[in-house]
């Protein structure tokens, strides 16, 4: 440890009291007009920041140390799917899973059952959005556009012709289906960061125009009393309605896994690879690029659109405002955290984002900067994501006659 960064360390910690400050320290009482100063709390803060750099620092410089050693340990996606495809492992494993999703909703809460059906919801949509980032690598800041034609969909055609919950699904995943071709068509020449932009202006479009348009969708006031989905026609109370709703969460989110993975398995799946690595390769090896942006684009929005669906049934209530930039930061969020291409890893971000904010409410009004300084930390210690995906090689061995 030197003294250069012992001085940065320093630096940090004075940045981090500075940006704090206001909320750390200052707590104003409105009904007594007082001013409470915590400054407890901005030595908690300096210490920590303290401690996190001079530990950021020793971190990298063991990380520098070891480049070029050749290491025999295998990345952990390798390591997990060797330990995964042993049979006395894998059944085990994956039945305790099934036995405490089955159970979930019996053993706790209607409160933590509609949290973890909500967490699920973000689990398609970040398997979803994966196809488009993380396989294809075409950045989409507008999947929330998607989402809304799906929740928008059930609610205008329940509202109005009196449509069934399961007669909208299918309806409103074709509907997304179509707004992604639709997207896609114009932005098949852009890459990058004109790709994000346009992608970022037509989810801003869509929200803009349920806003405005009163006749169709109600405008800023949104759509209400929309029937959450019967079972066999028969009618649920509110509980029951959530166990529902959860156990069917949970069984698209199975379908979405066992799809997914084939999807990477097959022709298009490695197109989607090859278009990500290089496009301009892509379409030298004779791959349709036009075809398989669109195959992206149009099934990323599929799974965006069910879930659309779900979430109308779930809330009853809909509005623009549940429909903002920020849902698609959420998700994208989720993909990178959790791995570009890497499906478990999608899964676990998408539990990490969804439920680390609500079981910190303990924390109270200090747990959005726990939460923010757990994906800073995350995005220093590991930015490929917690499971990165790994790279697939081919090895020609000839044989000799």
């Amino acid at each position: 440890m030197n003294f250069a960064e012992i001085r940065r360390a320093l630096g940090v910690a004075l940045w981090f009291v500075f940006l704090t400050f206001p909320l750390m320290v200052i707590r104003v009482d409105s009904i007594e007009s007082t001013i409470e100063w915590r400054w407890m709390n901005m030595l908690w803060v300096a210490v920590g920041s303290f401690a996190l750099s001079l530990l950021t620092s020793w971190y990298f410089r063991r990380r520098e140390a070891a480049v070029g050693k050749v290491s025999d340990k295998p990345p952990l996606a390798v390591r997990l799917r060797t330990w995964t495809a042993d049979p006395a492992r894998r059944l085990p494993l994956f039945g305790a899973l099934a036995a405490f999703a089955i159970v979930f909703p019996f053993l706790f809460s209607s409160y933590q059952t509609n949290i973890m059906t909500t967490a699920l919801m973000y689990v398609v949509l970040g398997l979803g959005l994966n196809i488009v980032v993380g396989l294809a690598g075409l950045l989409d800041l507008g999947y929330v556009a998607f989402y809304a034609v799906g929740a928008y969909s059930y609610a205008l055609l329940n509202t109005h012709f009196g449509l069934g919950f399961w007669t909208v699904l299918p309806i409103g995943a074709a509907l997304a289906a179509l707004f992604g071709i639709l997207l896609g068509f114009p932005v098949l020449r852009l890459r990058g960061d004109y790709l994000a932009i346009v992608t970022l202006a037509f989810g801003e479009i869509i929200r803009l125009v349920l806003e405005n348009w009163n006749d169709f969708s109600q405008g800023p006031s949104g759509i209400s009393n929309i029937e959450r989905p019967a079972l066999f026609g028969i009618e649920l109370t509110l509980n029951q309605s959530i166990t529902y709703l959860y156990f069917l969460m949970l069984l698209m989110v199975i379908i979405t896994i066992f799809v997914v993975n084939r999807l990477q398995d097959s022709r298009i799946g490695r197109a989607w690879l090859a278009l990500r690595e290089d496009d301009i390769a892509c379409q030298a090896m004779g791959i349709d690029k036009t075809k398989t942006k669109l195959t992206a684009f149009a099934l990323g929005a599929t799974w965006a659109g069910m879930v659309g669906v779900i979430f109308a049934a779930k809330t009853t209530f809909i509005n623009p405002a549940s429909f903002t930039f920020l849902e698609s930061a959420i998700i994208l969020a989720i993909v990178v955290l959790g791995g570009m291409g890497s499906i478990l890893g999608v899964i676990i971000g998408a539990f990490i984002l969804i439920l680390l904010p609500e079981y910190l409410r303990a924390l109270a009004d200090y747990r959005m900067l726990a939460f923010g300084a757990i994906l800073v930390t995350m995005m220093i210690f590991r930015p490929q994501g917690i499971i990165a995906n790994v790279r697939r090689t081919y090895q020609f061995t000839r044989k000799d006659a």
